[in-house]
């Protein structure tokens, strides 16, 4: 049977996608939904430290955003010109996606910072990205640090008056063009109180990419192409996951980022090996989870490759109506919206 777009189609309201992020990080909504029966519950976030037993491990992000949004001009005609830093190459070779794109053929030379930053164009590769090398005096992240924006996603159109707030509090290594947002709720208060109670904490790494923003495009969801992305797991993570299955204990991700690289690093035995690799896992209805017991994770955009992760832990029916109790409720949506708590 074929798996269609449009059966994770739902009606957002415009008014309820998140613009700006609350003062107090733990006191967005909290929608918890028992997976098995599709029931739901309302709390507050900070509430999330009550359904977390003693013996759960709980698995975070800890990929740092880059400001990877830059604002430029083209050398020969002064033209604007937009350009997302999406994956490094290789030293100073970045793959973006450059927007006029039709102006940035192969060898066009751009200017930032009033040339503090100067690059050019290489190549076209796949889906229109480019290619492009930059050129500098000092140290890229701290010319970045200067001239770069956060890379919001589309549907916010608010500017963002403080940089930290697109960041989780435990943001670490850096190379993400988006934020792993689920983890945006957690003060580090909060992450003291659950480590309190005798719940496991570990840290992963996946700087997560474009493939975020992309749309699927295909109404066959199974034509749908992910895009790659790089994830780290340590031997003291991978440990003590594995440990937390065996004494009978629950793994629960913060993040659909969390849940792609555990299960992207797993074997099919569900034993999490330490390492780091690239992953272009795509999680759909049908698919079995290997390690995943739970998930913490924001409201996501109708129609997306999220909310079919979602719908493959908890069910297509059980998470669309989720969905329309939180949609009723008035939910705040998208990157600074929200939360769900699926067990």
């Amino acid at each position: 049977m074929a798996l269609l777009k449009s059966d994770f189609y739902f009606d957002l309201p415009q008014e309820l996608i998140a613009q700006d992020p609350l003062t107090d990080r733990s006191s967005s909504r909290l929608l918890k939904m028992d997976r098995q029966t599709g029931e739901t519950e309302h709390h507050i976030f900070r509430d999330v430290v009550d359904f977390l037993h003693e013996g759960d491990c709980l698995v975070l992000n800890n990929t740092k955003v880059i400001p990877a949004r830059l604002f430029g001009v083209k050398e020969e005609t002064g033209a604007t010109i937009e350009v997302l830093l999406l994956k490094r190459h290789s030293g100073d070779i970045w793959e973006t996606l450059v927007r006029p794109g039709k102006k940035a053929k192969p060898g066009t030379k751009l200017s930032f910072g009033d040339g503090l930053l100067g690059a050019e164009v290489l190549e076209v590769v796949e889906e229109g990205n480019r290619l492009i090398q930059f050129q500098y005096e000092g140290i890229f992240e701290e010319i970045l640090d200067q001239l770069g924006e956060m890379p919001l996603p589309p549907y916010i159109t608010h500017k963002l008056q403080d940089k930290t707030r697109y960041q989780t509090v435990y943001a670490k290594y850096e190379g993400s063009a988006a934020a792993p947002t689920a983890g945006l709720h957690f003060t580090n208060e909060l992450l003291a109180q659950i480590a309190e109670k005798g719940i496991k904490i570990v840290y992963v790494t996946l700087h997560v990419g474009l493939g975020t923003f992309r749309p699927v495009k295909e109404e066959n969801v199974l034509e749908h192409h992910m895009h790659s992305e790089f994830y780290q797991v340590s031997e003291e993570a991978a440990n003590v996951i594995n440990e937390t299955k065996k004494q009978g204990g629950r793994v629960i991700c913060v993040g659909t980022t969390s849940c792609r690289t555990l299960e992207s690093a797993a074997d099919e035995q569900g034993i999490v090996h330490a390492g780091s690799d690239h992953t272009e896992i795509f999680i759909y209805p049908g698919y079995q989870f290997k390690v995943l017991d739970g998930l913490i994770t924001n409201f996501h955009l109708p129609e997306s490759t999220l909310i079919m992760l979602v719908s493959a832990l908890a069910g297509r029916e059980h998470t669309l109506a989720a969905y329309h109790t939180a949609v009723e409720n008035r939910y705040r949506f998208f990157s600074f919206g929200d939360a769900m708590l699926i067990l």
